[in-house]
C-alpha cells in the first residue's frame, strides 16, 4: 500500500506570496504557452488568463498566429509570437487543445525542444505522448503531467506500466517510469514522484467536472511553477491543484456553504486572485 500524504490550505500557502516593492515582472515568474489549435484555440486562451492571474509577472504565448488572435483579444498584456522560444521562461505549459494526430513535424519539433530544455514543463493533453518518450532522446527538461482518467490509462500503456486497482501505486509506476512527476486528475487529485512519494488534493468541487477546466489548470500550473524555481516539482503542482480547486469552490459559490451552482472554465480563472488572497489573508 502506499502511503499518501494528504494536503492542505497551510501547505500551499507555502508556495504563495504577495510581491514585494523589490519585485519586477520578472521575479514574479515567466511563463510561456504553446497551447491550443485552430480546432480548440479557447484552451489557449483559458491556460493565458489563468497564467495571468494566479500571478505571473510575464506570460509569452508561442502557439499558432490565429489563436494567437484570441489570445491577445481576451488577454492583451501577454507577448505573442514564433520568437517567444529564445526568450527567457521560467515554465512552459504544452499540449492543452492540441491533438497528437493533428501534430505537423515542425510542432513536434519546437515540442521536443521545449522538453530537451531546462525549464520545467507542463505536459497536458496532446503532447503527453511526447512526455512518454522524451525520456529515451536524451536530456529533458523536468515535467509534471496532467492526464485524466482516460489519458492515464493510454499514457501507462505506452510506457509499459502494470495496471493496478489502487490509483496511489498506477501513479507512482507511472512516475517511475517517466522520471518526472504525475498530476492524475479527478475528483481527488493524486500528485506522484518518481521517488514514490504522493499527494492527494480535496479542494475541489464537483462543479468544476466541465470543459475547459483542465486547461485552466495547465495554466496555473504553469505559474507556480514559473514563482517557485527549484521547489520540490510535486509540492509546487499539488499547490496549483489546491488552489484550482479552491477557486472553483469560490467560483461555484461552494466556498460559503450550500451546494453552489453551475460553472463555465473562465469563471474559475476570474476566481484565482480572489482564492490566493484568501490563502494569504
Amino acid at each position: 500500500m502506499v502511503e499518501v500524504r494528504e494536503w492542505s490550505r497551510s501547505d500551499t500557502a507555502r508556495f504563495l506570496r504577495a510581491p514585494s516593492d523589490d519585485d519586477d515582472k520578472y521575479a514574479r515568474g515567466v511563463v510561456a504557452l504553446r497551447t491550443g489549435s485552430i480546432a480548440y484555440p479557447g484552451a489557449a486562451v483559458l491556460g493565458v488568463e489563468a497564467a495571468w492571474r494566479s500571478g505571473a509577472g510575464f506570460v509569452r504565448f508561442a502557439g499558432p498566429s490565429r489563436v494567437a488572435d484570441a489570445v491577445l483579444a481576451r488577454r492583451p498584456e501577454t507577448v505573442a509570437g514564433p520568437d517567444a522560444g529564445g526568450s527567457r521562461v521560467d515554465a512552459w505549459v504544452i499540449g492543452s487543445g492540441t491533438d497528437p494526430d493533428a501534430r505537423s513535424a515542425e510542432e513536434a519539433e519546437a515540442l521536443t525542444r521545449i522538453l530537451a530544455g531546462s525549464a520545467p514543463v507542463v505536459v497536458d493533453a496532446g503532447a503527453l505522448d511526447l512526455a512518454a518518450g522524451a525520456r529515451e532522446r536524451g536530456p529533458r527538461a523536468p515535467i509534471v503531467v496532467t492526464p485524466h482518467a482516460r489519458e492515464f490509462a493510454k499514457l501507462r500503456d505506452r510506457l509499459g506500466v502494470r495496471p493496478s486497482d489502487d490509483r496511489a501505486e498506477a501513479a507512482t509506476g507511472v512516475a517511475a517510469a517517466l522520471d518526472g512527476t504525475v498530476l492524475f486528475k479527478g475528483a481527488r487529485t493524486l500528485v506522484a514522484d518518481p521517488g514514490g512519494a504522493v499527494i492527494a488534493v480535496e479542494a475541489g468541487t464537483g462543479w468544476l467536472a466541465t470543459a475547459g477546466t483542465g486547461d485552466v489548470l495547465a495554466g496555473v500550473l504553469g505559474a507556480m511553477l514559473a514563482a517557485n524555481p527549484g521547489a520540490p516539482l510535486a509540492e509546487v503542482a499539488a499547490a496549483g491543484a489546491w488552489l484550482h480547486g479552491h477557486a472553483g469552490r469560490i467560483a461555484s459559490g461552494v466556498h460559503d456553504g450550500g451546494t453552489g451552482h453551475p460553472i463555465v472554465a473562465l469563471d474559475v480563472a476570474d476566481a484565482l486572485p480572489l482564492a490566493i488572497a484568501d490563502v494569504l489573508a
